[in-house]
């Protein structure tokens, strides 16, 4: 097998460092030791080629072989039909990490990224989309850390579901949204806190950061 190839945005705004969601591919990749490198598409000048590969000019896409494969949640599924470090090949515990996988992305990350927006742009005062949002959310983080009182991963051992929530939930953090939901916050910590999360950050933080 040769390597794989990451392909991410050559550049961005600091605001945005750290949090581009090849993170959550180069994580998967470190985990399992798999064998990858990273290439660039311009952020300013998305060519024909980018749209390609992803339909909406977004990043990151993956590269094995002659599939070309974009979203993270794909690229996650791919990744854990390689490894069982990030998929158990346990008919019971791996539909329970895909089922995670998915609410990662679909009932959290629905509640937590405009929330998010939200407190990107400082527009959390009064208003009617910043209420709905905000009690949106804080539902979702009260469901959330009853699951993971009890429990350090989400499904048995660490996952691809692990990564996609993790990612989700430190987004939430970066604002302390996870104040009031200590197993949560616990949570994102643990898994933040893992080898292949620091050297996956590190790495993009330089990646981005060569380019300026």
């Amino acid at each position: 097998m040769g390597d794989m190839i990451l392909t991410t945005y050559d550049w961005v705004p600091e605001m945005p460092r750290g949090y581009v969601r090849d993170l959550r591919a180069r994580w998967a990749l470190e985990e399992a030791a798999l064998p990858y490198r990273v290439e660039s598409t311009p952020f300013k000048d998305r060519k024909p080629e980018h749209f390609a590969h992803q339909p909406f000019g977004q990043v990151p896409w993956l590269t094995d072989g002659e599939l070309s494969i974009f979203e993270s949640g794909a690229i996650l599924m791919h990744l854990g039909g390689l490894s069982e470090a990030l998929l158990p090949a346990d008919p019971s515990a791996r539909s329970e990490a895909v089922e995670w996988l998915f609410a990662a992305l679909n009932s959290v990350e629905m509640a937590s990224l405009p929330w998010s927006l939200f407190k990107f742009s400082g527009d959390t005062g009064d208003s009617s989309g910043w209420k709905l949002f905000d009690s949106f959310l804080t539902a979702r983080l009260g469901h959330m850390d009853q699951v993971l009182a009890d429990r350090e991963w989400l499904a048995g051992g660490f996952s691809i579901a692990d990564i996609a929530m993790a990612d989700v939930l430190r987004l939430v953090d970066r604002f302390d949204g996870l104040a009031n939901h200590p197993a949560a916050r616990a949570y994102t910590q643990r898994a933040t806190a893992r080898p292949a999360f620091v050297k996956a950050h590190a790495d993009q933080m330089a990646h981005f950061a060569a380019a300026d």
